[in-house]
């Protein structure tokens, strides 16, 4: 025989039949356990009741006795097929509210009929069916039209005047009248939270959706950025190329030239020269794909300021070339920050390239002149980059980190840089701001929290 579970949410216009193995692990479960709880507290009840008759009354009348017997019975054999998923909960309440009617009818019938003491149990009927189940208004309907039923045929068999029939029709009808605006009250109630609940998980998932979105804009802004820094670099690139490009060539001309003729210590200086050379290309390519690569800003990440500071030193050299240098002045126990390997060359070299641009606007054809440096403090590690540029105007000083606004000429920046270096620090928990030092130029200031644990710097 196939087992039928009772609906997530009972209701009048729909039902869910489940399997009782997987009731057990939804709140379908927890439903039917209440269900069947209160069955059984109900048969509890009633066997109460006739034993409290009983005593008062010393007496031990054999039909009410077995009547209620039954009706214990009944509700008891209720309670293990509805707690084991048999029948369904709404029918359930139906049938035991007709059942519960019918003990009730004869409890008060064989008790002195309409002068019984249980009388008004008649009225509480209808709202006892309406608590077991509130959702639905059918159970609490047929009970009250079968408690009303049982009334006349109660007062007819006691033959009680027509005005009292009608006058306890009226009013039991009036109670029945509450108890069923009461179920169409919860139920509404309860679409209202169904409704609510909707809207909150449609409200989640669109903000969830937002948030992918959301990251996926800002992983595509912080790469072209990336690749507008390698942009920029490019003329550079191809000038530091070209140098050790240049004199491999040469030397490799000048063995093919003499031959055999080399002497071999002269051999072995051209042959070293050709390699610095070759290294030199290999190091700029290696750089440039490493920075260029694709990738995201992660939780937990940490990085090396030492090695970080050298890569983007090397990648701000290609356009500084014979123009200037970058001086490094590092606390040599720097620990390691939260923030990543990558996003702090990205930041720095950011840093670094701004102030070229600085001081070639401001002194075309002068010598730039980059400080940067690096030391030990309570909030982790304090990173300074200092240059001989012309100071940051005030106007400009505090829109300095706005997206897209920038002081170069069109075509030379996209404004994003600054505020994608600020958003990188401030999400790893530092901090990044301009100032203009007294002895002039501009000096930006980062503060990078040291990552979890003990974990010394690289060499």
């Amino acid at each position: 025989m196939r087992r039928l579970d009772a609906p997530v949410l009972p209701s009048e216009r729909a039902e869910t039949v489940l399997p009782v193995q997987e009731a057990e692990s939804t709140p379908v479960a927890a439903l039917l356990r209440l269900q069947r709880r209160n069955y059984l507290l109900g048969a509890g009840a009633v066997l109460l009741g006739l034993v409290l008759h009983c005593l008062v009354t010393r007496s031990l009348p054999p039909v009410l006795v077995g009547t209620q017997l039954l009706s214990i019975a009944f509700f008891c054999v209720m309670g293990l097929v509805v707690g084991s998923g048999w029948v369904s909960l709404k029918w359930a309440s139906v049938v035991a509210g007709l059942v519960g009617t019918l003990s009730v009818t004869a409890f008060v019938h064989l008790s002195g009929g309409p002068l019984s003491p249980y009388f008004p149990v008649f009225v509480a009927m209808p709202f006892m069916v309406t608590l077991s189940m509130p959702d639905s208004r059918l159970p609490t309907l047929l009970a009250g039209l079968s408690c009303i039923g049982a009334v006349v045929l109660i007062d007819v068999l006691a033959q009680a005047p027509a005005s009292r029939i009608v006058l306890q029709v009226v009013s039991l009808s009036t109670f029945v009248g509450f108890a069923t605006t009461g179920t169409r009250m919860y139920r509404r109630m309860l679409d209202a939270q169904r409704s609510a609940h909707q809207q909150r998980l449609e409200a989640l998932s669109q903000l969830a959706d937002s948030e992918c979105r959301r990251r996926h804009a800002e992983r595509e802004r912080a790469e072209v950025e990336r690749l507008v820094l390698v942009g920029q670099l490019a003329a550079g690139v191809a000038h530091e190329v070209n140098n050790p490009l240049a004199y491999v060539k040469a030397n490799l001309s000048h063995l093919l030239r003499e031959g055999r003729d080399v002497d071999p210590d002269e051999l072995l200086l051209v042959l070293n020269e050709t390699q610095q050379g070759v290294l030199r290309i290999q190091q700029i390519v290696t750089d440039l794909k490493g920075f260029s690569r694709v990738g995201g800003l992660e939780d937990n990440e940490r990085g090396f300021l030492e090695d970080a500071l050298s890569e983007a030193t090397r990648l701000a050299s290609v356009r500084l070339r014979e123009r200037g240098s970058v001086a490094l002045a590092l606390d040599p126990a720097l620990p390691a920050v939260r923030l990543g390997q990558r996003h702090i060359v990205q930041v720095v070299l950011n840093l670094l390239l701004n102030a070229v641009d600085a001081v070639e606007q401001a002194q075309p054809g002068g010598p730039v002149r980059i400080c940067v440096r690096a030391w030990c403090v309570a909030e982790g590690v304090r990173l300074e980059v200092e240059d001989n540029g012309p100071g940051i105007p005030p106007d400009v000083l505090p829109r300095l980190f706005e997206p897209f606004f920038t002081t170069k000429p069109p075509g030379k920046g996209t404004g994003l840089g600054l505020a994608l270096c600020r958003e990188y620090v401030a999400r790893s928990g530092g901090s990044l701001h301009a100032e203009n030092p007294p002895g002039g130029g501009a000096r930006f200031v980062l503060l990078l929290p040291a990552a979890p644990g003990d974990v010394p710097a690289r060499r």
